[in-house]
């Protein structure tokens, strides 16, 4: 499984929620026009050192250029990763507005109180996949998910930011993953799939990630885990690749997509290091999707480090960037595998599960 240290495993939860003092929630919407949704990351009260790198040429962002290592604010208070393009931007208002009415934020006053949460968001593109292309997440969105949030494993598939996600031409949605270092650290992500380019290979419809897993990441499959994943036949490969070429043209990625997330350790870091740790995650992402952060793209991933346990020397570090970027590889595969396939307006969108059944056979 994994070439870097057998030791290595996943936390607890194999989720997001592994690194201590986070909480996720998620809220979505679907049918009448709706097929979207918000999932939020909450900082401990004192906020996170965060970090953010942003590839691609299609990004909607927000408070993206207060991460640079060189700005003066060092830590957020929550991330907000949505659907609906622009327009879902305005979930992280409902999150800004929790969190302030809980004196959380930025001190930015001399009274109690008086403070500005800090809540870097990035979208993923969904708008009209439920049929109505106005039908976007709003500020009771992120209310909403805020109200959900917990320390429990977050639900995985076609839920929260992930409920409209596509991953060329399959089913995309929300997956997560966790590894503890032989040191004890924790570095987990949780990750928004919605890529314009193909999660599996079309020479073999195999997941292009799938070498990076770890025993007990296709607990995802339920009873089916205890099978292992498998090469699909030869006519469920065949159909695929058709509906793929179908949907996409071929080599060309579908207009309009982006896959985002969030890596999160318990290490203390600097904002630069969770700015380095951020760019190392997206060569996971590429292990994951081919094409990764084309232009039709806006391939974003935040760290977030909640400094409970020390910083790490060198050595160490390089360490947490490797995992940090397999952590991520894992939590697409987690996702893509998660995802329920849906009836749509423009047709069925099956799951990987759905169209090569074969692969992920029981029997």
């Amino acid at each position: 499984m994994w070439a870097l240290d057998p030791q290595v495993r996943p936390g607890p939860t194999n989720s997001l929620v592994d690194v201590a003092g986070l909480r996720v929630g998620q809220h979505d919407r679907r049918g009448d026009g709706w097929l979207t949704g918000t999932t939020v990351v909450l900082a401990p009260p004192e906020g996170a050192v965060a970090g953010v790198d942003v590839r691609g040429g299609g990004p909607g962002t927000r408070e993206t250029d207060l991460l640079d290592p060189l700005n003066q604010v060092d830590r957020v208070h929550a991330i907000v990763l949505t659907g609906g393009s622009a327009f879902g931007l305005a979930a992280a208002d409902g999150v800004m507005q929790q969190l302030y009415a809980e004196g959380v934020g930025f001190p930015a006053g001399p009274e109690p109180g008086q403070v500005v949460p800090i809540v870097p968001a990035a979208v993923v593109f969904d708008l009209g996949r439920g049929g109505d292309f106005g039908a976007t997440p709003d500020a009771s969105f992120g209310t909403a998910a805020c109200a959900a949030a917990t320390t429990a494993a977050p639900a995985l598939g076609s839920v929260g930011a992930g409920t409209g996600a596509e991953c060329g031409g399959l089913k995309g949605g929300v997956g997560s993953a966790s590894a503890v270092l032989p040191d004890g650290t924790t570095v987990a992500a949780l990750v928004v799939a919605n890529p314009g380019g193909h999660v599996l290979d079309l020479r073999t419809g195999g997941l292009l990630g799938a070498s990076a897993l770890l025993e007990g990441d296709l607990d995802v499959l339920g009873e089916r885990a205890a099978y292992g994943l498998r090469r699909p036949d030869p006519g469920e490969l065949q159909e695929a690749r058709e509906r793929a070429g179908a949907r996409s043209g071929g080599l060309m990625p579908k207009v309009l997509a982006t896959t985002i997330g969030v890596i999160a350790t318990d290490a203390t870091l600097t904002k630069a290091q969770a700015a380095k740790v951020a760019g190392i995650g997206h060569d996971g992402m590429a292990r994951a999707i081919d094409p990764v952060h084309t232009m039709f793209d806006g391939d974003t991933l935040f760290t977030i480090a909640t400094g409970a346990r020390p910083a790490p020397d060198p050595v160490a570090f390089h360490g947490l960037l490797t995992v940090a970027a397999r952590t991520v590889t894992r939590a697409i595969v987690r996702a893509v595998l998660a995802a329920e396939g849906c009836q749509t307006p423009a047709g069925t969108v099956r799951s990987y599960c759905e169209a090569f059944p074969s692969a992920v056979t029981t029997s």
